[in-house]
């Protein structure tokens, strides 16, 4: 390499959920919601007028983030729109966490959280889970440039209470806390509720669970008008036009139609509740997830072999070959048959043991 290549920001980045190319598949692997988005969506994409396509989008996204606060009872000033959770998350971590103490967050989540930390030189501790899978609360009370909880976690699908969340809250007053809800929809409580005591508070959800728009990129942050303001101003210095017009109003559609939302998910959470009977009847061990998806184990099959087994029948789902976790599979929730199908596959293979 060159001396050009000194001046080169190496990275280790972070590997994204296989996204097969086959069609007929069950695909159980990336969290993905199994129905489709709300009946206005298919409305706007079929009345879009795509001579619009030909201008500059609203950098503000402002018809979105006024759907959002609408539909979550805060002010417009309190909410941030970007190009799906990840890349709100991104930008927060680059506005929020600029000091010489090393942010906190836990040891087993999102493997994106290490990645973006190295990516912007964020010095960080990873807190080990206890043995339970959950968060200790006295870990998170030390010195700190900033902490990042995922609440429910990934891949375990563990919630913490609310309590909780406002004890670390409470106990770090000095520094910016983010709460990642990607998944809180499907059966814990959003720490949305203590935004009006902590101006250090930032919640950031997505569309791409519980709103089925995955392919569209859209995620959101609420916290207080300053901590957005400064969000704002680190989003205008990068990218103006983060959101394209179509997304948008995909997007507000979708906002927008709350019954439909509530029956989707209700429809997740009770497949999901029927899902953990048919594994533990096939003698799986499971922690008491509250979002879209499972983390099992098996006493006598090995996940890997599971995993491989189950990709051989076109049927996939997660495995993570890392330390504490390597003999879990992450599964998502699907439809009733799709589930159905995996069971059945499941028993196949089991008989082998």
């Amino acid at each position: 390499m060159k001396n050009w290549g000194k001046n080169v920001r190496l990275v280790t980045p972070y590997t994204p959920g296989e996204q097969p190319k086959k069609r007929d598949i069950i695909k159980l692997n990336t969290n993905e919601n199994p129905y489709s988005p709300a009946p206005g969506v298919q409305k706007v994409l079929k009345e879009f007028e795509t001579d619009r396509l030909r201008l500059y989008p609203d950098p503000a996204s402002s018809e979105l983030v006024d759907a959002i606060a609408s539909e979550y009872g805060v002010r417009y000033s309190q909410v941030f729109a970007g190009v799906g959770s990840d890349d709100v998350l991104a930008m927060a971590f680059m506005t929020f966490f600029n000091s010489k103490k090393p942010i906190l967050f836990p040891d087993i989540t999102y493997s994106f959280y290490d990645v973006w930390a190295e990516l912007f030189r964020i010095p960080y501790v990873q807190i080990p889970l206890q043995k339970d899978f959950r968060i200790c609360i006295e870990d998170y009370k030390r010195e700190n440039g900033g902490i990042v909880i995922p609440n429910p976690n990934a891949p375990n699908g563990i919630a913490e209470s609310l309590d909780a969340i406002e004890e670390i809250l409470k106990t770090n007053p000095d520094s910016v806390v983010i709460i990642d809800e990607a998944y809180v929809d499907f059966g814990t409580k959003s720490a949305l509720a203590l935004l009006p005591k902590y101006e250090n508070l930032l919640v950031v959800q997505t569309f791409s669970k519980s709103r089925s728009l995955a392919g569209s990129r859209i995620g959101y942050a609420m916290g207080s008008p300053k901590l957005i303001s400064y969000l704002n101003d680190c989003k205008y210095s990068f990218n103006s036009y983060t959101m394209d017009r179509l997304t948008i109003q995909i997007g507000k559609a979708s906002m927008e139609d709350t019954p439909y939302f509530k029956e989707q998910v209700d429809r997740i959470v009770e497949t999901r509740e029927w899902a953990k009977e048919q594994l533990r009847r096939l003698g799986f061990t499971f922690l008491d997830s509250k979002a879209n998806f499972i983390f099992a184990s098996h006493a006598k099959m090995a996940a890997a072999v599971i995993f491989a087994a189950l990709k051989e029948k076109d049927i996939y789902v997660r495995y993570f070959n890392k330390p504490r976790i390597d003999n879990f599979l992450r599964i998502t929730i699907g439809t009733k048959e799709e589930m159905e199908r995996l069971f059945a596959a499941l028993e196949e293979i089991l008989q082998q043991v």
